[in-house]
């Protein structure tokens, strides 16, 4: 549960940290940081900050209850495969022109590194404390 534990918070203080940089700052992260167009409304992105350190509170609650409730993990697991593979999948069809690409291949990096140390925990966990 150690391992599982770890990874959880240190994925939360990844969402909180991408979730208030971009939640307070979007056009600065999107024009400066990754190269992108921002659109001409911050309003969506706001929105997604505030979900991203919602999502990274529900991390917290979980690694707090991990001995009761480590299986939850696995919906940790299926947003960081799927988020890989939306980034992955919008760089190689659906960059606009004059677009970076770097920063959807780091996204897309991290995320499914991400999501990898949390199946490797919850191997571990799995083995812990199997069901039943």
């Amino acid at each position: 549960m150690t391992f599982l534990r770890r990874v959880l918070n240190g994925q939360a203080l990844l969402w909180a940290i991408f979730g208030s940089v971009i939640g307070v700052a979007p056009r600065w992260v999107l024009d400066t940081v990754a190269g992108q167009p921002a659109p001409s409304d911050d309003a969506w992105f706001r929105g997604l900050g505030v979900m991203a350190v919602v999502l990274a509170l529900l991390m917290l609650l979980v690694a707090q209850r991990l001995d009761d409730v480590w299986w939850w993990s696995w919906a940790f697991v299926v947003l960081e495969a799927g988020t890989a593979t939306v980034f992955v999948l919008h760089v190689l069809f659906g960059l606009p022109e004059g677009a970076s690409a770097w920063s959807w291949w780091l996204l897309a990096c991290v995320n499914g590194a991400v999501g990898a140390l949390d199946l490797v925990g919850l191997g571990l966990a799995a083995q812990e404390k199997p069901f039943a």
